[in-house]
């Protein structure tokens, strides 16, 4: 009993912040480093390959002659999970998630990482999931189309 609490309810609670089997809401960015275990040829390919990993370089050129407001903007599509709970706040605070990472798409991977559990995490994306970054306004803006899988997996 008492190794099951301990790894079942204490590890996950001090570790991830959250409790084992939570709700949705309740789930948390861990960052794309945390998939690399149990899915390295995935993670190898997308941190090589997928130009939408290294966009924060960019953001950070060109944060100087930016607004406050712009600058938050910019983050929402180029980091991992800006303006959610346990998302991206700034690059010294959650230096793991200053990239677009896996759980850009897939969304919080915390419950997926400590479960194991598959259905613990969004599969199967379609282009509707790349509507929040990739909408018409800033396809026209940026002239640029989303491409799943592109250079991801």
């Amino acid at each position: 009993m008492r190794l099951f609490l301990t790894f079942f309810v204490i590890f996950p609670l001090v570790f991830y912040g959250y409790p084992l089997f939570g709700g949705e809401a309740d789930r948390v960015y861990v960052g794309t480093s945390a998939c690399k275990s149990c899915h390295a040829k995935e993670y190898e390919s997308f941190v090589n390959n997928s130009k939408k990993y290294h966009s924060f370089q960019a953001v950070s050129k060109r944060s100087k002659d930016l607004t406050k407001e712009e600058l938050r903007k910019c983050y929402e599509c180029h980091t991992t999970g800006y303006g959610k709970p346990g998302g991206f706040r700034s690059e010294s605070e959650t230096p793991d998630l200053k990239y677009v990472g896996c759980e850009a798409c897939h969304g919080p991977g915390s419950e997926h990482v400590a479960a194991g559990d598959p259905k613990a995490i969004k599969r199967n994306l379609t282009v509707k999931d790349c509507d929040g970054c990739h909408s018409k306004d800033r396809v026209a803006a940026f002239n640029y189309r989303p491409l799943i899988y592109g250079g991801a997996h």
